[in-house]
């Protein structure tokens, strides 16, 4: 491939989906356990929808202006991706249902049966009758549509079960042989409840499990919704329909930013839709009365479906018992010199931990909170949240700490995506237990994940606290791969203290002696270390970049990596997701190799190394190199001083590095290819040696 400018780089929409196509894969492969192949055809489906609610939608909203965009897309105009993306979505779509239909067959064989309405034996016909009647009907919104002068507002991403009545007629045509009269039709719309769980389970027959989707429950009850219309024939088809998910905030400066968001998030429910999706088995008319009365036109939004949508529902399959047919959850391992008997904070007051969830407990995050909370000699905390679990141990650990007279102050960022209202509802609780609220400021989202606490010893003011590459969020924390870092570094958190200032009058410019911070240093010194390896590199000395991260995708930054793979510089890169660097191309990039391991954890961690002439430099940080990360939020990037928490990262790395199993490899060709092992090499999963690496360390100690 040629190294010319329009070449350069791979579009970012393309390389996501390609990243989804990896968790399709998953949900293919034979060698995952089956109830976990739905889970990853639901994770395939659940990023689908959010992928048209952000990145398509605004790909939309550019080709629909008349802009090309072609500059800030890479080379390719907006027009042409919104095509290409719709044919790579339809493609998808019907391969996932191919697998879905495969995974159906293989549970057959484990004695586990889905069923539709038609299926049903006598026994479950009553199970599923009494179901609609007790739980099902009182929860239905059923709207008869022909003669509503406004089509009702469909929700974003909720399915609904397109109804067609072709109702009975009693006339006869006048002459005999002439075209007998126009039956009557009529149309309505069921929306499927979301308060009843959509995989039901029915009575096991003869040791045989069985399943049904809600969706056919109420297919089944047809005739008890509808049994007041004289009817010859019903049918049922699911559609759903995805809305834009930009939020509009106004400008009204006598409303709060609480407010704003609030009302933003309230009104996102009309926004445009950018994608209607519908059983293919619809009838013609039926189909063109919907597409008809909602006003969608765009073909490049209309993606034909099978008889079900929301597979993303399959994330909560009921395990039904059969533990066997699902990954074997390993229980977190302990921090060897933490403990939830004693002290944490003298713990940290002589060095730093690093805690790397899920393989390690994040409950140490928990301990922490409530430790400073009770401790006399606290005298505030100060944390920033981005996305938190449902039933908040972070957020009860913050208002027992106001409970008790600490000074508490939170920056929440209330425009993280699709979690505005939770944590609009968070901040309204804590606002009423005299937590002190940051929200953020004008134009940037706070992505950073910080936490410092003040407390008086011996008279002197002393910082404890954390930083991380994830959320403070117990929830994702099992599933999500991040690292944490347990310090007292005065100087560290001297400079988180100034982050926490800033928030505050942001008009101020800090300067920051250890941490780098988007969006003012992070760019210029990350050049200043890739410069650094383009030095050592042209001197002869030993030069490398290693980096694990989300995604790479700002082509400033992608260019600066190339530059340095011209220089001589090797480069391992373990992105997970967006890749818009193209490795391995002559005259280019040929130093660069990239992959990305997708297995039954997130891989969420964001950790940079850099050579230094056999010296690292390694960094912890909540940013990936995307322009946004890097020009647009507040994140922080940690450097790691102490050796025994370096060594864990570098390992660590290395380990990722050579997995064999659930590697695969960035192309230009968009194909996932797995990384094969050689002959003669052992398999080696990323994962589960990731584990095994700090179980051995505990043993280790242990013995020792």
């Amino acid at each position: 491939m040629s190294p010319d400018k329009k070449y350069r780089y791979i579009d970012r929409e393309k390389s996501w989906l390609t990243f989804n196509a990896r968790v399709l894969q998953e949900a293919a492969d034979e060698n995952v356990p089956l109830l976990d192949r739905l889970r990853f055809l639901g994770i395939f489906s659940n990023n689908l929808d959010e992928f048209f609610r952000v990145r398509f939608a605004a790909i939309r909203r550019l080709s629909l202006s008349g802009a090309t965009g072609e500059k800030i897309l890479g080379g390719i105009t907006a027009q042409q991706l919104v095509k290409d993306i719709t044919e790579i979505v339809i493609k998808q779509q019907a391969e996932s249902l191919k697998v879905l239909s495969v995974i159906e067959k293989q549970l057959e064989k484990e004695n586990i049966f889905t069923v539709n309405e038609n299926q049903l034996c006598q026994e479950h016909q009553l199970f599923v009758h009494d179901l609609f009647i007790q739980k099902v009907s009182p929860e239905l919104v059923t709207i008869i549509l022909n003669d509503l002068a406004e089509f009702p507002l469909l929700k974003d991403t909720a399915g609904y079960l397109a109804i067609k009545l072709v109702m009975k007629t009693d006339a006869k045509p006048k002459v005999l042989g002439l075209v007998k009269p126009k039956k009557e039709i009529r149309y309505a719309i069921i929306e499927i409840p979301k308060t009843i769980n959509r995989i039901v389970v029915l009575p096991e027959i003869d040791g045989k499990k069985y399943i049904m989707l809600l969706d056919d429950v109420i297919r089944y009850n047809l005739n008890n919704i509808f049994n007041i219309f004289d009817y010859e024939s019903i049918s049922a088809h699911m559609i759903k329909i995805t809305r834009d998910a930009q939020l509009d905030i106004d400008s009204d400066m006598s409303k709060s930013m609480l407010q704003k968001i609030a009302t933003s998030v309230k009104e996102r429910r009309i926004g445009e839709p950018v994608r209607f999706v519908y059983d293919t088995e619809i009838d013609k008319d039926t189909l063109k009365f919907f597409l008809n009365r909602m006003k969608i036109e765009s073909t490049d939004s209309i993606i034909p479906g099978g008889r079900y949508h929301n597979r993303r529902d399959y994330m909560d399959f009921p395990n039904l018992g059969r533990f066997d047919l699902l990954y074997q959850q390993k229980k977190p391992l302990p921090v060897e010199g933490l403990s939830f008997e004693g002290s944490i904070l003298s713990r940290i007051a002589i060095k730093d931990y690093l805690i790397f969830a899920p393989y390690q407990s994040f409950s140490y995050l928990i301990k922490f909170l409530r430790e400073a909370a009770l401790d006399p000699k606290v005298s505030s905390i100060k944390i920033t949240l981005y996305r938190l679990a449902k039933n908040s141990q972070i957020i009860s650990s913050l208002i027992n700490a106001a409970k008790n007279g600490k000074r508490v102050v939170v920056q929440i960022e209330l425009q993280a995506r699709f979690d505005e209202a939770s944590n609009i509802s968070y901040a309204e609780q804590m606002q009423q237990e005299g937590i002190e609220l940051i929200f953020g400021i004008k134009g940037l989202k706070v992505h950073s994940k910080i936490c410092v606490i003040d407390r008086l010893e011996d008279g002197k003011n002393k910082r404890y606290g954390f930083i991380s590459t994830g959320n403070f969020n117990e929830s994702t924390a099992k599933v999500y791969t991040d690292v944490t870092l347990l310090t007292s570094h005065q100087q560290i958190l001297k400079d988180v203290s100034k982050i926490f200032d800033f928030f505050d009058i942001n008009y101020r410019l800090h300067r920051y002696k250890h941490l780098i911070v988007s969006p003012h240093y992070s760019r210029s010194k990350f050049y200043k270390l890739i410069d650094r390896e383009i030095h050592n590199a042209n001197a002869g000395r030993p030069a490398y970049i290693n980096l694990k991260m989300n995604s790479l995708s700002d082509f400033e930054m992608i260019d600066k990596l190339y530059e340095a793979s011209n220089a001589g510089v090797k480069m391992k890169l373990q992105i997970r997701g967006i890749c818009s660097l193209i490795p391995g191309i002559k005259g280019m990039s040929e130093n660069i190799e990239a992959i990305s391991i997708v297995d039954n954890y997130l891989e969420h961690t964001r950790v940079f190394i850099f050579c230094n002439d056999d010296n690292p430099d390694v960094f912890i940080s909540s940013a990936d190199f995307m322009t946004r990360n890097l020009d647009g939020r507040v994140e922080v990037t940690c450097p790691i001083y102490q050796d025994d928490i370096k060594k864990q990262l570098i390992d660590t790395f290395e380990v990722g590095w050579k997995g064999n199993v659930k590697a695969r490899f960035h192309s230009e060709k968009l194909d996932n290819k797995y990384r094969v092992r050689k002959e003669n090499e052992v398999v080696f999963r990323a994962q589960h040696e990731t584990y095994n690496y700090y179980k051995n360390q505990q043993d280790e100690n242990l013995n020792t």
